[in-house]
């Protein structure tokens, strides 16, 4: 029996605290143990319409929560209702399997409601975000401070922020390529002659970002990549000599570091060597792939990654923090300071004051703690865990490429180099519709959750090996279950 079983007779009551969190946390406890059985289902998808009823929104909303049995009712409703990412037979969207404990910072964050952006706000998130940003900058060797928590001000020093998702971070690194080449534009508006190149399968943000810019996404102009959506880098040349004759300028070139459908690494070295040559502002599309850094097996990769002028790097992929957390890293501090040309009394300071602000060099006024969500991710089992926890996704990926290559009815159509992996199941047989159907169906089952995209026009079924409990065992059952269901629709 509850304690507070009872309606609460005034409104402006609020449910006990310590009884709340035992009700949260032994829920959340069990949700945790259930997702990890791979018995249980990782998604089953119900209508809006139906979960809306089950979690009886509109009496919750008019209403409140009258007592602890309604909180945990609505609570255990609504995690039923989730996608189970803890489940081993969870291979979906670049989206982190957080470490048990990983939801505390924000729920000290929701409790406090501390905002990082400005330190005086803030202290201790602020603090923790430039001791992660001081972190990123030594794995790209842009960091000339004595030791991590060293935060004075540093000649050649790199610099960065933590945002909320790659979209804000790639937004905020092309306008800082703007304000090196264009400075009057922050003023005057944009230059008609500014253009970014960069692959054909550059992430869609790139584009949004030119676009919420000014620009137009036009302004983004293609280079071919090769059969599996790697840039050849030899077309950089031909490419740049007609953006020329056209009378336009080069803003930035943009690299994928990897790919968001492949997996796959463009030649960071190489487009390094072509952006200098011609003094050209180089970006580093690191949402995914800069976590190679972290490991002396993988970082080969991202060889060159340290000769880029901007770089972004989500957390919320590959280090195991909830998102949002993403960190916009830029090799010269002055260009971050030259950013954004803004003013505003309440905010922004012109004297010395404690600690840094990072409002000046973000496009969120207020931001979360995300400093904290990040060092969180480290202090639960520290660098060298999550090192581990690269290296052995990484790996997975390719197990996964050995077994489905062992089979006949499955193809491959390269090794993988992060822990993404393209397949097609009987390609010569299926359709590109039929390759999908699979994919439904296995959502649809329960049984698994992957995606699907296209390589060069072709579909594919897409895994990313996110869950450090999957292994050999889902990999079979994995190939089984296509294996049914495609056999079923020939």
């Amino acid at each position: 029996m509850h304690p507070d079983n009872q309606n609460r007779s005034n409104q402006s009551d609020t449910l006990p605290f310590l009884e709340a969190k035992e009700v949260v946390a032994k829920l959340l406890h069990k949700h945790l143990e259930k997702s990890q059985r791979r018995s249980h289902k990782v998604l089953q998808q119900e209508s809006p319409e139906l979960i809306a009823d089950i979690l009886k929104l509109e009496t919750v909303f008019d209403h409140g929560f009258q007592n602890l049995f309604e909180l945990e009712s609505f609570i255990d409703n609504y995690l039923k209702h989730t996608n189970r990412l803890n489940n081993p037979r969870y291979m979906g969207h670049q989206v982190a399997v957080p470490q048990d404990l990983s939801g505390i910072p924000d729920w000290i964050h929701g409790t406090i409601n501390n905002p990082s952006s400005l330190y005086e706000m803030g202290p201790a998130g602020a603090t923790l975000e430039a001791f992660m940003i001081n972190w990123m900058l030594n794995k790209l060797g842009w960091f000339k401070g004595t030791n991590l928590c060293d935060f004075n001000t540093h000649q050649k020093n790199g610099s960065g922020v933590l945002t909320h998702g790659g979209s804000i971070a790639n937004l905020t690194a092309l306008s800082a390529a703007r304000a090196a080449i264009a400075p009057e534009a922050w003023t005057e508006g944009n230059p008609s002659d500014l253009v970014v190149m960069g692959p054909v399968t550059a992430h869609y943000s790139i584009a949004r970002a030119l676009s919420i810019m000014g620009m137009g996404k036009n302004a983004f102009v293609p280079v071919a990549v090769d059969e599996n959506e790697v840039i050849i880098t030899a077309h950089l040349e031909k490419v740049f000599q007609k953006v020329k004759s056209q009378n336009k300028r080069v803003m930035a070139v943009v690299a994928n570091a990897c790919a968001t459908s492949t997996g796959l690494f463009d030649p960071l070295e190489e487009m390094a060597v072509f952006c200098e040559k011609y003094g050209l502002w180089f970006h580093v599309d690191g949402a995914h792939g800069a976590v190679a850094l972290l490991s002396e097996n993988e970082k080969i990769k991202v060889s060159g990654i340290e000769r880029a002028d901007s770089i972004i790097w989500d957390a919320h992929k590959m280090l195991q923090v909830p998102a949002l957390c993403t960190a916009v890293l830029f090799k010269d501090q002055h260009h971050q300071w030259n950013n954004f040309r803004q003013k505003g009394s309440y905010v922004f300071h012109e004297d010395d004051v404690i600690g840094m602000d990072s409002m000046p060099y973000t496009v969120e006024c207020t931001k979360s703690a995300l400093g904290t969500k990040l060092f969180w991710s480290f202090a639960l089992k520290g660098e060298d865990a999550i090192t581990q926890f690269v290296e052995n996704s990484f790996n997975k990926a390719k197990e996964l490429y050995h077994y489905l290559n062992s089979l006949e009815d499955f193809y491959c159509p390269y090794p993988p180099e992060s822990n993404i992996l393209c397949f097609q199941f009987k390609p010569n047989e299926l359709s590109d519709q039929d390759q999908l159907v699979i994919r439904y169906q296995l959502i649809e089952s329960g049984a698994f959750y992957i995606t699907s995209c296209e390589v060069k026009g072709k579909r594919y079924l897409r895994t990313v090996l996110m869950n450090p409990q999957t292994n050999r065992e889902d990999y079979i059952a994995l190939a089984e279950a296509i294996t049914k269901i495609g056999t079923e629709l020939q």
